[in-house]
């Protein structure tokens, strides 16, 4: 499953990646909405993070929701506290789901957890467990 970030901070960003590829996603940045929208036409994710703070973050949202196949893209809109204006603006530019920040490792497991599928070993070739 693949799965991209789209946040100012390179250490949040970093800290995600990290958290999230051990959860074994394949994930990719991007630091503002330009990057993102690039990303995007040239694939859509099956799951998105963007920073609510970021400039066009809702203009973002609204263009994935454009693309044909949007549907099984899992919108995130990470914001700071529990505004309900932004979160409205979230949800009627097109976002899923909300996600607070600053996350950590155990906020995300409790999001994503289970939703990445280990990728399977070649054939004849088990994987042992850890």
């Amino acid at each position: 499953m693949n799965l991209l970030i789209a946040d100012q901070s390179d250490v949040v960003r970093k800290v995600a990646k990290r958290i999230l590829t051990g959860m074994n996603f394949e994930v990719s940045e991007a630091r503002n909405a330009p990057d993102a929208i690039a990303y995007c036409m040239k694939g859509l994710p099956q799951f998105l993070i963007v920073e609510a703070a970021m400039d066009g973050a809702l203009e973002l949202i609204q263009f994935v929701r454009t693309i044909p196949g949007n549907e099984r893209t899992r919108i995130y809109y990470c914001i700071v506290e529990a505004d309900l204006r932004k979160m409205m603006a979230g949800r009627r530019a097109g976002a899923n789901d909300f996600l607070m920040k600053p996350f950590d490792r155990k906020t995300l497991n409790a999001v994503f957890n289970g939703l990445a599928t280990p990728a399977e070993a070649p054939a004849g070739r088990q994987i042992a467990a850890q």
